[in-house]
């Protein structure tokens, strides 16, 4: 298992919706971190991103995983970044 670190970078024009549609994202971010493969997340810069760390087998299946978030699946994320992460220090904080 690998872990990715996964930016989203928002725009002021989708700032409504994703107010609409944060509930469904929420739910489904708590139930990929129940089910172990969203290790933590949260808003970055005010809230115009977000930094996810996630476990997955591969960076294809990161990123798939993700595009079932419901702020992706509603075209709110203005650009969305991977880089695998090998955590040296802290892995047990994940």
């Amino acid at each position: 298992m690998n872990t990715y670190a996964i930016t989203y970078t928002y725009c002021e024009t989708t700032a409504a919706g994703r107010d609409e549609v944060r509930p469904v994202h929420v739910e489904f971010l708590q139930e990929r971190f129940e089910a172990g493969e969203l290790l933590i997340s949260g808003p970055v810069d005010s809230g115009a991103g977000a930094l996810l760390v996630v476990a997955a087998d591969s960076e294809a299946a990161a990123l798939e995983m993700m595009d079932q978030d419901p702020f992706a699946k509603a075209g709110l994320i203005s650009q969305r970044d991977i880089r695998r992460w090998d955590v040296f220090f802290g892995k047990d904080k994940l």
